[in-house]
């Protein structure tokens, strides 16, 4: 890292105990693993495809300009305060003391559960892969399998962490062109024309409701970016290398997810039959029909080092909120939290937390039916929610008279861009929460939206309690140049 930026940490109140080791190269294969086109098309293309029919693949268009708008107000936040942690110090500078415990709660409780989505996501794959039934018991063994191994590696510390993101999105890259490229050349049975036909997945209806309901493959493809802005303290030269990393994330890793997307789908033999609920798995039916029984294991090995990165990815991303949250003295628990192992450079009770926590939600998914959308669409949600604080709060700084300060901005169009990713935000949280299963109990058909009322009412009421935000002194909401702003 540059004297400069050095110095700017300095400015910020912190003295850094990581270890730069992270080059430019493996901050961006953190994201992208995190981002991990294989993870999100594999785990959500059947349910995609049922809800929508073909046209589903366009939701990776609109998801992936949203959030490229979104990686843009983070580029400018990274650079002015290239802190660990990401979105909670973020929110600190831009707002306030309360405002960033909030943030930093909501973004912590959604990593968490994220970690569980993938894990559980790569449970089925596991068990087929070791030549076990995917029921629910083998599912949850094998995604605590992973979780351990990737608690395990993130434990070696960064250097160890880099490298196995690189070797992650090396593997993940080539094994989606590999695979893609076979798909299209040897097992399409379709033309482009069906990414415009619905095949009657709307039912007697508009086509649009489906649409959007088919719309979370995309929602969920388009997050990750923001783990090369936690590791900050972690990159020589953050205020540049991080938001090109952001912005290199949004463009690989959604060509990458559409590419996946598209040879699967011109690979599906009958349409009718997944929309109806007949092949209720379509991609292990085209995988198994292209490569044959051996070659379908070697794909799912390499399917499953893309959902073991991803899942590595995600726990540092936590594990440097956490620790950058107990840092601050914001959460119970903040003295062991914030402990740093010297050795290897790491948070080691944060990241214990990110492997526990996952695999208790795991765990508890053997009480629920269709755990793992209900698991994704809470993840995703809250993941939103945490951005588009975010995002809020960087609109009422600029305002007020914020003006990014950093290596990158976005000078005149940072306006413009910051009330379009807030529109983006809302929009995509509303599409989420909408109830789409009228003959569903309640509380399953408006279960995203109470899991998310849950979280953040359970961190209200522990910020009235305890107040925790009032634990630390370090500066918060001086990004507007109003002194009566400072520390609210």
């Amino acid at each position: 890292m540059t004297a400069t930026a050095e110095d700017r940490l300095k400015d910020l109140g912190y003295t850094s105990e990581f270890k730069r080791d992270m080059s430019p190269w493996a901050n961006f294969s953190l994201g992208f693993t995190y981002l991990s086109p294989v993870v999100s098309t594999y785990t959500l293309f059947g349910v995609a495809l049922a809800l929508g029919g073909p046209p589903m693949i366009w939701s990776f268009v609109v998801a992936g300009v949203g959030q490229f708008l979104v990686a843009l107000i983070f580029g400018e936040l990274v650079a002015q305060y290239p802190v660990a942690g990401g979105v909670y110090p973020w929110a600190r500078r831009l707002w306030g003391k309360r405002w960033a415990w909030m943030t930093g709660w909501v973004y912590m409780i959604a990593l968490l559960v994220t970690i569980a989505s993938v894990s559980y996501g790569a449970g089925p794959y596991l068990a087929t892969l070791l030549g076990y039934t995917a029921n629910v018991g083998n599912t949850v063994l094998c995604a605590i399998a992973i979780i351990v191994v990737s608690t395990l590696i993130n434990y070696a510390g960064t250097k160890v962490l880099s490298w196995a993101a690189i070797f992650g999105f090396a593997a993940e890259i080539i094994g989606a062109l590999v695979v893609g490229i076979w798909l299209l050349v040897d097992n399409r049975v379709h033309g482009l024309g069906v990414l415009f036909d619905s095949f009657g997945a709307e039912g007697s209806g508009s086509y649009l409701p489906a649409f959007f309901a088919a719309g979370i493959i995309g929602l969920y493809q388009y997050y990750g970016f923001e783990a090369c802005g936690d590791t900050a303290e972690e990159v020589k030269d953050p205020g540049r290398v991080i938001p090109k990393a952001m912005r290199r994330t949004i463009y690989i890793g959604g060509a990458a997810a559409t590419f996946a997307c598209l040879s699967l789908l011109l690979a599906v033999p009958d349409f009718g039959k997944v929309i109806s609920g007949e092949d209720a798995d379509p991609v292990t039916n085209v995988l198994t029909t292209a490569f044959g029984p051996v070659g379908y294991k070697i794909v799912i090995a390499v399917v499953l080092i893309s959902f073991l990165s991803c899942t590595m990815s995600l726990q540092a991303a936590a594990s440097r909120l956490t620790y950058s949250y107990a840092r601050d003295k914001m959460v119970f628990g903040h003295r062991a939290l914030a402990k740093f192992n010297k050795k290897r450079h790491i948070p080691p009770y944060a990241l214990a937390l990110a492997g526990v926590v996952p695999a208790v939600i795991v765990i508890a998914s053997m009480l629920s039916t269709n755990a793992l959308d209900k698991i994704v669409s809470f993840a995703t949600l809250g993941i939103y929610l945490g951005f588009q604080m975010v995002v809020f709060a960087a609109l009422r700084a600029r305002l007020k008279g914020w003006t990014p300060s950093g290596e990158f901005t976005l000078g005149r169009w940072g306006l413009v861009v910051n009330v379009l990713a807030l529109a983006y935000g809302v929009a995509a949280m509303v599409n989420m929460v909408w109830p789409r299963t009228p003959d569903a109990p309640w509380y399953d058909n408006y279960i995203v939206i109470l899991s998310g009322v849950l979280v953040v009412g359970i961190g209200l009421v522990y910020m009235v309690i305890a107040k925790p935000f009032g634990n630390s002194d370090a500066a918060a909401g001086d990004a507007v140049p109003d002194s009566a702003l400072q520390a609210k």
